[in-house]
């Protein structure tokens, strides 16, 4: 058996067509929700960005008890299991929080791994020059060195194959083709898109003419954490250019769809699509997250399985599912291996198969914030 899970950060349901999002151009998700289970009651657990993943690992919350940290040596880790029991797991990956200090122990866990570099302010180009001035709103108009580095790094990113994202969905291509006829394998495919700055190319944001309508308008597609007080147009703008990135993760995520089609992989390989949280567009009055309630935008994810073992497809699953906690001992499930005492997750075999609940409520939120309780209804 084979599995491959595909991770997006700061995917929005509500921008997505399974979800009734009805103006984004993101053909290759409807397609993927013909071929899968759709999971409408799928909640974060620990936010944002590495408790989450600390989450995956060890299939536990992280937030009641530790902020953004590295996992600790006594901590669980599903990849490392897997490797320990002779199942190749291997990480491609442009999220360089994985490589920083608090992020730099995960990598580690895997059998094999492969990091691509340039996301937002990653300090890969090292430039003395400073990089032309932009006329910009919100991040895009801050001085500090991380802005300022994403700026170096845009002008060395300027054709579609330049970005991070490309690179890593090219060598996740190439690692299912090179081990398509092997047996006992986890594929981590993980970019850090449609995470903020929503910076790509032009004939992506040519898709959404009339929310990128005005060239000339001030940029901003990376926006401040916190109120809006831009005015609508520029509003509008950022969540064109958010769009415009969900349509090249669309396009990406019709390769790996496309590659298990040719090589006729669905009768032995799981294929697993999630994302770690939403983030806020102006909903609310808002942009992006923490700094306020975990609204239903942020928190109610999008989720996607195929799970060769009971067929399943095109169909909607409505259980109360936490991908962060669950995906582990699901993972060890599917390859024939038990999860820990300490694991909390549920293996979502059952889920898939027949909608049978693993929960009644799940607890979400981040270190030192809001601690909030859900039966998939209402929230407390």
């Amino acid at each position: 058996m084979k599995a491959i899970m595909v991770m997006f950060d700061s995917l929005n349901r509500h921008m997505l067509p399974p979800y009734g999002c009805d103006w984004t151009h993101a053909p290759n998700f409807q397609r993927l929700a013909e071929k899968t289970l759709t999971f409408d009651t799928s909640y974060v657990c620990s936010m944002p960005c590495m408790p989450a993943r600390r989450d995956l690992h060890t299939g536990r919350p992280n937030f009641l008890h530790r902020s953004w940290g590295p996992l600790e040596p006594f901590d669980d880790s599903m990849p490392r299991m897997l490797k320990e029991a002779g199942v190749s797991s291997h990480l491609i990956t442009d999220h360089y929080h994985y490589f920083e200090a608090g992020g730099s122990t995960y990598h580690g866990q895997y059998a094999t791994w492969e990091f691509f570099r340039g996301q937002e302010g990653d300090p890969c180009i090292g430039q003395v020059a400073d990089p032309p001035a932009v006329d910009a709103r919100g991040s895009n108009a801050l001085d500090s060195p991380w802005h300022r580095q994403d700026r170096i790094n845009r002008q060395y990113m300027q054709r579609e194959e330049d970005q991070p994202q490309t690179k890593t969905f090219k060598a996740g291509l190439d690692f299912i083709r090179r081990n398509q006829a092997e047996d006992n394998w986890f594929l981590q495919l993980e970019t850090f898109d449609p995470h903020e700055p929503f910076f790509t190319q032009r004939q992506y944001q040519d898709l959404y003419p009339e929310l990128l309508k005005d060239r000339s308008a001030p940029l901003l597609d990376w926006p401040k954490y916190g109120e809006v007080t831009e005015e609508r147009e520029l509003v509008e703008q950022c969540r064109g250019h958010y769009a415009a990135l969900l349509s090249m993760c669309d396009a990406r995520l019709g390769d790996i769809l496309d590659e298990m089609d040719r090589g006729n992989m669905w009768d032995d390989t799981m294929l697993i699509v999630w994302t770690d949280h939403g983030f806020l567009l102006g909903e609310h009055d808002l942009w992006a997250k923490i700094q306020m309630p975990w609204y239903r935008e942020l928190s109610n994810t999008p989720f996607f399985v195929w799970d060769p073992r009971c067929g399943k497809a095109g169909e909607r699953r409505q259980s109360l599912v936490q991908p962060s906690i669950d995906l582990g001992p699901t993972m060890l499930d599917f390859f024939g291996l038990k999860p820990t005492s300490d694991m909390l997750g549920k293996s979502l075999a059952g889920v898939c198969a027949g909608d049978t609940p693993v929960r009644e409520a799940a607890m979400f939120g981040n270190h030192g914030g809001q601690v909030n309780v859900t039966d998939g209804r209402y929230v407390y």
